[in-house]
């Protein structure tokens, strides 16, 4: 059956009755439904853009242990954060990727470079582990030759781990479908039903097919993420969020070879920078900042940020003499975070909240890594209205078994890469590859089975969805990958069912698309940005 089939066919279901609905397709709904088919419930995610556009495809590509809170003294969360790092790590092998990570550090930063070092001791006692030695001038210039030469300067290692974030979702998504769990994308929520009261169900409308539904359920979650107030607003409920801005510069590793993931102070501030290897390239952000166009804008790096993350990599990599020319990509995304008054926007609260109103259980906040975590705190608010939810094991596993692969065409790197991404679709995947599309798109580690795959099977409307979130190679490519779409169209147009000026049009809306939202602005200031704190960085 084709995705457009199975598409139909649950549009046509939607009148059933339902235990639960979800609304929001990012990480945390993901994690809701997956869990939520784990008790055997009757679930419905309904996603109002793509599965994972939002956040949950624009974030650090981190799973990390939340080294961070314990500037705040919350032990607890770290230890949570380490354990759920550790879950992730051990099933989703080939997906969550160990990153040895360091503090580049230096004394005459004062009681800032002491209370870092203190930190990161803590941190590794909490790992399980004890705190290896730092790392002295000479063999930081062994481990990374471009990071600056500077007497005194130390790196202090520590555990971290990346991810391809979108396809994490999209991992939890497929394994909750195949456990009898149901998820559409491009669904737009537009009103919510009450019933004596309470919210006992949503309105739809489909803006692919342009029809409307209605659906019931025993019990609705509001996943959405940053728009939970939105939904939150047919209750005429008091906001709770302040959006925040993160975004990133993406550079090929071969302009910029990195073997470790490096934190640091910003030359003009206290705000931690972080540059790492991710997938096939080298990720540098975050800032932090108010978001204030709309939502439903697709949001975008500004100049003042590009100047203030270039000013950041020119402090400690100068040797390298990177330029705005040497940017591959870039990307935006925004965090929703409980607002809690603060000036800073980097002090606020990254805990997550769970809160019922009218029967609406609301579910924001809170990071990828604690995905898990965050939806079992969302079932237990249910239990009163869903008794069942009681027998689920907060302890249980999350991802499922990933089989072997056989093809001995495969490099153990893309067998695992395979794995990792899919889990129990790979040997499918595989199994479905035309000749030569077990090799890799050159300059990425993506084969183009991989393409193929996800046109078929993955539920993609849009080109962007195939492009930047079933696979990343908008991101990963010089121009979103413009040169490949002529292979990438004889690949997948048949594939997802397009006639000739479907494809057309598609390609022309992603190519405006990634000009406008994932390339440099255009008026890109290479000076410094304002005094210090006019930009900040999240810690």
């Amino acid at each position: 059956m084709s995705a457009f089939t199975e598409r139909e066919a649950l549009w046509g279901a939607l009148a059933r009755p339902w235990d639960l609905l979800i609304i929001g397709g990012g990480i945390t709904g993901a994690s809701v439904l997956r869990e939520a088919t784990r008790a055997g419930l009757k679930a419905l995610l309904v996603e109002q853009r793509d599965f994972a556009w939002g956040t949950s495809s624009r974030s650090s590509k981190l799973v990390h242990g939340g080294l961070r809170y314990l500037a705040n003294g919350d032990v607890p969360l770290v230890r949570q954060s380490i354990r759920e790092r550790q879950r992730l790590m051990a099933e989703g092998h080939g997906l969550v990727v160990p990153l040895d990570f360091m503090l580049a550090s230096h004394p005459k930063e004062g009681g800032k470079h002491w209370q870092g070092r203190a930190g990161i001791f803590l941190y590794e006692l909490l790992t399980g582990r004890w705190p290896r030695g730092n790392h002295g001038s000479n063999r930081l210039r062994e481990l990374e030759p471009s990071l600056v030469q500077e007497e005194g300067l130390i790196g202090v290692p520590y555990d971290e781990a990346w991810v391809d974030d979108a396809r994490l979702v999209l991992r939890i998504l497929r394994e909750a479908v195949a456990a009898g769990g149901s998820a559409l994308n491009h669904v737009r929520v537009t009103g919510l039903l009450r019933e004596e009261g309470r919210v006992a169900g949503v309105e739809l409308t489909d803006t692919v097919g342009q029809r409307s539904a209605t659906v019931r359920a025993r019990a609705v979650v509001n996943a959405t993420g940053v728009w939970a107030d939105s939904v939150r607003a047919h209750l005429s409920a008091a906001p709770k969020l302040r959006p925040l801005r993160g975004s990133h510069l993406v550079f090929s590793s071969e302009r910029f070879p990195l073997s470790h993931g490096i934190s640091f102070r910003h030359p003009r501030g206290d705000r931690f920078v972080c540059i790492m290897p991710w997938e096939d390239s080298t990720l540098i952000g975050t800032t932090d900042l108010d978001h204030h166009p709309s939502l439903d804008q697709e949001p975008s790096i500004s100049p003042e940020e590009v100047a203030y993350l270039m000013e950041a990599v020119e402090s400690r990599f100068p040797s390298l003499r990177l330029t705005l020319d040497d940017v591959v990509s870039c990307y935006a995304g925004v965090r929703p975070v409980i607002s809690s008054g603060a000036s800073d926007p980097s002090k606020e609260s990254r805990e997550h909240l769970v809160l019922e109103e009218e029967g609406l259980v609301t579910v924001t906040g809170g990071k990828l890594t604690t995905c898990r975590a965050i939806a079992h705190d969302a079932l237990r608010a249910l239990r009163r209205r869903i008794p069942e939810l009681a027998a689920l094991k907060p302890e249980g596993p999350f991802l499922g078994t990933a089989p072997a692969l056989n093809e001995v065409s495969l490099s153990p790197e893309a067998r695992t890469r395979l794995q990792g991404r899919y889990g129990a679709d790979a040997p499918a995947l595989v199994a479905a590859a035309r000749p030569g599309e077990l090799h890799p798109v050159p300059g990425t580690s993506t084969l183009w089975a991989e393409l193929r795959w996800a046109a078929r099977n993955e539920s993609v409307v849009h080109l962007d969805d195939l492009l930047l979130r079933r696979v990343r190679l908008g991101l990963l490519l010089p121009r979103g990958g413009e040169a490949y779409l002529p292979v990438i169209r004889a690949i997948c147009q048949q594939e997802l069912g397009w006639e000739d000026s479907r494809w057309e049009a598609e390609a022309r809306a992603y190519l405006t698309l990634w000009r406008i939202h994932y390339a440099l602005p255009e008026t890109p200031r290479p000076q410094h940005i304002g005094p210090p704190g006019s930009i900040t960085l999240a810690s």
